[in-house]
């Protein structure tokens, strides 16, 4: 008997549209895509002081992504949250 008959559960979570997988993670200056709608802005403490977060949400795929702009860090940038509920 093969176990392998159902797929993984890897096979079940939406995937990326070509433009959210094309998006460089955690690199400040990197380029969003027109799809990505901006939500709410906040700000998070750093050493230094105070820094800008915008939350954003692809209207092809329905991944959430969170902007850091934080001047003294190159590496903020773009960060994946995941995806919204297709459902939902």
């Amino acid at each position: 008997m093969t176990q392998d008959q159902n797929p993984s559960n890897e096979s079940n979570t939406p995937a990326l549209c070509d433009a959210c997988a094309g998006i460089q993670r955690n690199w400040r200056r990197a380029p969003g895509h027109a799809e990505l709608m901006q939500g709410v802005n906040r700000k998070e403490p750093r050493r230094h002081g105070q820094v800008t977060v915008t939350r954003y949400v692809c209207e092809r795929c329905a991944a959430v992504w969170d902007y850091e702009n934080d001047k003294t860090n190159p590496h903020a940038g773009w960060s994946l949250l995941g995806q919204l509920d297709a459902a939902g």
